[in-house]
């Protein structure tokens, strides 16, 4: 897991993947027995780990994230790989294709490049005023270092006449700095591409941005439910839930070579409206009919 054993989110997602294993007839200490380890967003733990989980000798290792997937796969070649939430496997090297992975690994997309366009769009539709926007990511865990996300987010910016604050951050202190940086100038709000640092992170990002009143936008559920104007994108639990099916499959013989690389079927939009009205936003009505779950 790329999280920290304490986040109260990777506890949904490990929930999520036991819950579907024992509805499949797994039970753990039972018929199987799973080891976790927690990286805690760390590049470094997660290699250290990938290390000992491949010298226990598994029959399945199961990866959570880019960073995670990646560290794994330069362990082995040989033990089968579940991956969930990665946005580009391909591009990553970990599997020849998403029909037929080619390889000892297959797994579940989380999002699509173009989504970082859409965050974007997004901020503009709920606070048009925002005219500079702040992008936050953590290049050791984003996707393609950020390059995924990042063509896409300046393809929007450039149709809806926004500049941008390409702003990598490696720390807590980076993260303030950013968005003080970004604060010091008029109309500004930021969107934070999906990696794990960031997700671990969050609660710099809001206290920051609530600090200087800016609005935000995120990818998962948690972001607005923590303080962020909105977030949209995949539903994690329904994706670590689903996940299960592929763990069962391999573990009574089925090739990862021979199961597809599945994308996300379940999405969610979350507007935090209180949030929004202590920024003074008037969330357009059209806005608040699309969304999943507002916040009051």
């Amino acid at each position: 897991m790329a999280y920290g054993e304490n986040d109260r989110l990777a506890q949904s997602y490990i929930s999520a993947l036991l819950n579907g294993l024992a509805n499949l007839g797994w039970s753990d200490g039972g018929n199987v027995k799973i080891d976790v380890r927690w990286a805690d967003g760390d590049v470094n733990r997660m290699s250290l780990m990938a290390k000992e989980l491949i010298d226990l000798q598994p029959d399945l290792i199961f990866a959570h994230t880019t960073p995670v997937t990646a560290a794994v796969t330069r362990e082995t070649r040989t033990i089968p790989i579940i991956f969930a939430i990665v946005s580009d496997p391909v591009g990553a090297g970990f599997v020849d294709g998403l029909s037929r992975p080619g390889r000892n690994i297959t797994g579940y997309i989380n999002v699509e490049a173009a989504m970082g366009g859409k965050w974007l769009e997004l901020l503009k539709d709920v606070a048009p005023r925002v005219q500079r926007v702040g992008v936050l990511y953590n290049p050791p865990t984003a996707p393609g270092g950020g390059q995924y996300f990042l063509p896409s987010v300046e393809t929007a910016a450039r149709s809806l006449g926004a500049s941008l604050m390409i702003a990598p951050v490696y720390s807590d202190a980076e993260i303030e700095e950013a968005i003080a940086s970004l604060a010091r100038g008029p109309s500004a709000g930021i969107v934070v591409l999906t990696d794990a640092f960031m997700l671990i992170h969050r609660q710099t990002v809001i206290a920051a941005a609530a600090k200087y009143k800016l609005p935000v936008v995120g990818h998962s559920r948690v972001w607005a439910t923590e303080g962020a104007v909105l977030a949209y994108g995949q539903d994690s639990v329904d994706i670590f839930r689903r996940a299960s099916t592929y763990c069962d499959r391999v573990m009574r013989g089925e090739r990862p070579n021979d199961l597809p690389v599945q994308v996300p079927t379940k999405f969610e939009f979350v507007v935090n409206l209180k949030i929004a009205r202590a920024l003074g936003i008037e969330v357009p009505s059209s806005l608040l009919a699309r969304a999943d779950e507002v916040i009051e």
